[in-house]
This record gives C-alpha cells, structure tokens and sequence, in this order.
C-alpha cells in the first residue's frame, strides 16, 4: 500500500517519541543530550513542530543511530 504523504511527517515525530521511551528517557534527559529544548522535543513529539535536518542529526546522535534509521518509518503506525 502507498504511503499516505500527509502521515509522514507525524510517523515521524512519532518515530522520535519512540526512540526516547524505549530507552526511558525524559524529555529533559533528550534535550541535555541533544542540545534541544524540551518545549520543542515536546512539540515535535505532538508533531505541532517538524524538525529540521540538523534537529533530526542532533536527535540521532543523541540516540545513537542516524538520520536514516530515525526517519525509517516503515513499522510506524499512527
């Protein structure tokens, strides 16, 4: 089945809400790690705010994998 366009960018946001509860991470914790304020992890993870290529590097590194396995939304389920 085709992916539904308008359903990336918030499986997404959802992907990095996942990545940072699997490890049992705060969004406080995140953001020390990241160099990204809480309030806009907070926001992409409601997908108010989609992040920019260099949040999406900074939100890999700090959990250590890439930018292609953080956009990999092939299991995502909205």
């Amino acid at each position: 089945m085709k992916e539904n366009v308008n359903e990336i960018p918030k499986k997404i946001c959802l992907k990095i809400k996942i990545e940072r509860i699997k490890r049992s991470w705060s969004q406080e914790y995140l953001s020390d790690l990241s160099g990204i304020s809480k309030n806009t992890i907070g926001e992409i993870e409601r997908a108010k705010r989609f992040p920019s290529a260099l949040t999406l590097a900074k939100l890999a590194d700090a959990f250590g994998i890439t930018v292609s396995e953080l956009t990999d939304i092939s299991k995502v389920e909205l």
